[in-house]
């Protein structure tokens, strides 16, 4: 590994372990466990118990029914895998693929950063999101580190012309979580650019392989859910309705966002929104910095799903932590200010530092509400 990665992944490695000191102080001072916090919080538990027993758990309570058949396979599987090859627990296995699998996501935004713009732009790449407001969710046994691991090196395989790995890459994201499918689509889109950028001169077996593959994981899952539910082609989608998730292309988010204004709420409710709005102005500023195909499809679909979904809308942020492109344009005007203004690179840095570890602290210990 060059001195440069090294360097950017310790970065990344410290920006995450002050976060989880931080956190810990917390929730010591108010009397809670901060790593059953970090391993066994909100969606964490649903995944625990498919790794230990499998699907089937059926949660009736006030607000309906809710299935674990709207989680995704690959980080259960991944833990169950663990904890039988390991002494670990099922709090520790999750956390020990959560984490490493941060770690393997890192360095492929670093990868896809040095290509595109060099080793600074990359190093901060990487340390903005490890900094992110919602970044604490990477220390948490979630799968959105899982996601994106996955998604960095099947973008970074298409970005160097390796499509059978791209495709590979591309299905085990779509067996993580719903919005996994936005890697396939960025691996078929980027397919489709290349076959018709051939018009009509020979295409790589490879090219066809790869895409055939990128959409087996998420459809793969889909299907075998809607075959349990007895309704092959919808059952997934009325497994997720039930949890009140579902896309009405934005109407539910106009909604809450209405009751926000009119009524007041929660910080994170906001919070969300500033989040979801200051990603839409990054996704616009990286089209305009004609950023490579796969990055802007793969962002921008990462987008629609988080902007047309109904329901948890505090989530949201953690449905955009996967759309590392978006911050590409913040890492070069970075790197600019730093060479130009030191001292001011500094305060900004700091400031994101702050911001993330004081908020990831009061999401997990403090908010009371599922992130």
């Amino acid at each position: 590994m060059p001195t440069t990665a090294a360097a950017a992944l310790g970065l990344f490695f410290v920006s995450r372990l002050c976060g989880g000191l931080v956190l810990a102080l917390v929730a010591r001072s108010a009397g809670k466990h901060p790593l059953l916090l970090l391993g066994r919080s909100w969606d964490s538990v649903w995944y625990l118990g498919i790794a230990s027993h499998g699907y089937g758990h059926i949660l009736r309570n006030h607000t309906g029914v809710h299935y674990d058949l709207a989680f995704f396979p690959l980080y259960p599987g991944l833990v169950r895998a663990v904890t039988t090859l390991t002494p670990l627990g099922g709090v520790q296995a999750g956390l020990l693929v959560s984490w490493t699998a941060a770690v393997v996501a890192a360095y492929g935004i670093y990868r896809i950063g040095v290509r595109l713009h060099g080793p600074a732009v990359a190093t901060v790449l990487v340390v903005l999101w490890g900094l992110l407001p919602h970044s604490v969710v990477l220390t948490m046994g979630y799968t959105e580190p899982v996601l994106t691991a996955c998604a960095a090196w099947s973008l970074y395989a298409v970005l160097t012309r390796r499509w059978v790995w791209a495709g590979t890459l591309a299905a085990l994201a779509g067996l993580s979580r719903p919005n996994g499918c936005s890697v396939a689509v960025a691996v078929l889109a980027s397919a489709a650019h290349e076959v018709w950028r051939a018009r009509g001169r020979g295409v790589s077996h490879r090219l066809w392989t790869g895409a055939a593959l990128a959409p087996l994981g998420w459809s793969g899952y889909v299907l075998w859910v809607g075959h349990r539910r007895g309704d092959p082609l919808g059952g997934y989608f009325t497994v997720q309705r039930l949890w009140g998730s579902r896309f009405d292309f934005g109407h539910g988010a106009l909604r809450f966002t209405e009751h926000m204004a009119l009524h007041g709420t929660r910080l994170l409710f906001p919070m969300a929104l500033v989040i979801v709005g200051v990603s839409s102005v990054l996704f616009g500023l990286l089209i305009a910095d004609r950023a490579p195909l796969p990055l802007v499809v793969y962002s921008g679909v990462l987008l629609v799903i988080a902007l047309g979904g109904s329901g948890f809308f505090e989530s949201k942020p953690r449905f955009l932590l996967p759309a590392f492109p978006l911050l590409t344009v913040v890492a070069r005007a970075l790197v600019r200010t730093a060479r130009a203004r030191p001292w001011h690179a500094t305060i900004v840095a700091s400031a994101l530092a702050g911001l993330s570890f004081v908020y990831g602290a009061y999401l997990v210990v403090l908010a009371r509400s599922p992130l």
